[in-house]
């Protein structure tokens, strides 16, 4: 049932969407000449997967967690587009391809070991990731892996259409803050 939610809602989505997405990628274009930015991330089954986004920051920052990033690595564009969480709005794609869910644990990249270790133990890996979730929403980011995943293992044994259905709504209305950036 939540799998038909995903498709219905993110496709509804990227058509309504579509000239916000289309304003953002030329903004994008002009801003830092790559609006959009691919990562390889960890989905279900510890399967791979090409996640899309806005790209947020300068094209030479490295591939690792955002809250090891400095703060002067965020474009203008880029700040903007983290307050208002319009960057994850490519990530609808990834959902209609059935790689993520609008709710699960947010996707890890494979140089995470302990996150992976957490999840691992705690089967986080039998879901697909998601755009959002419990952790998300309550501020909980990536740089307490112990922490996340026990929260994300809280969030799939009660998972439901409501709870889903309430954690997008205040996910859309701008609940939570996203992944913390290191500030110099």
């Amino acid at each position: 049932m939540i799998r038909i939610f995903d498709i219905i809602i993110s496709l509804v989505g990227i058509c309504i969407l579509f000239p916000l997405l289309l304003l953002i990628y030329i903004i994008g274009l002009i801003d830092n000449g790559e609006p959009l930015f691919w990562q390889e991330r960890i989905g279900k089954n510890k399967k791979g997967f090409k996640l899309v986004k806005f790209r947020t920051m300068k094209k030479n920052t490295a591939s690792v967690a955002t809250h090891l990033v400095y703060q002067d690595s965020v474009t203008s564009l880029g700040n903007v587009l983290r307050k208002t969480k319009l960057d994850e709005l490519p990530q609808l794609w990834n959902v209609l391809k059935g790689e993520m869910s609008l709710v699960g644990p947010r996707p890890g990249l494979f140089n995470q070991t302990e996150l992976t270790f957490n999840r691992q133990k705690l089967d986080i890996y039998r879901v697909r990731p998601g755009i959002t979730g419990l952790a998300q929403i309550n501020n909980i980011d990536m740089s307490t892996p112990e922490k996340i995943s026990k929260m994300d293992a809280d969030m799939i044994a009660n998972l439901n259409l409501v709870m889903y259905l309430k954690l997008i709504g205040l996910t859309f209305l701008g609940k939570g803050q996203g992944d913390s950036i290191t500030k110099k």
